[in-house]
């Protein structure tokens, strides 16, 4: 349930509108495609490792990892967070 509960969440933010994920609603072209976010060894274009605190901080404010960040910070809650974060770690 956690899984759906993310994707649920990530479909229903502005997340799709600049984000692509192959088999969903995804279909934005500003940001990179996700369809498998976690097979690269960073993120943010080499800023920072990719592993489960960077990516759950890079989605909570991205300017915290990179200054000047076009990605806005969605204002999801701890939970909203959590779901989402749990959904991207499964996109291989």
């Amino acid at each position: 349930m956690r899984l759906s509960e993310g994707r649920r969440v990530f479909e229903a933010t502005a997340c799709v509108n600049c984000h692509v994920v192959a088999g969903t609603t995804a279909d934005g072209r500003f940001g990179p495609d996700l369809t498998h976010l976690m097979s690269r060894d960073t993120l943010v274009a080499g800023v920072a490792a990719n592993n489960h605190q960077n990516l759950r901080l890079w989605i909570r404010d991205p300017s915290t990892i990179k200054p000047g960040a076009l990605m806005p910070a969605m204002g999801l809650n701890e939970h909203e967070l959590d779901v989402v974060t749990a959904y991207l770690e499964t996109l291989r």
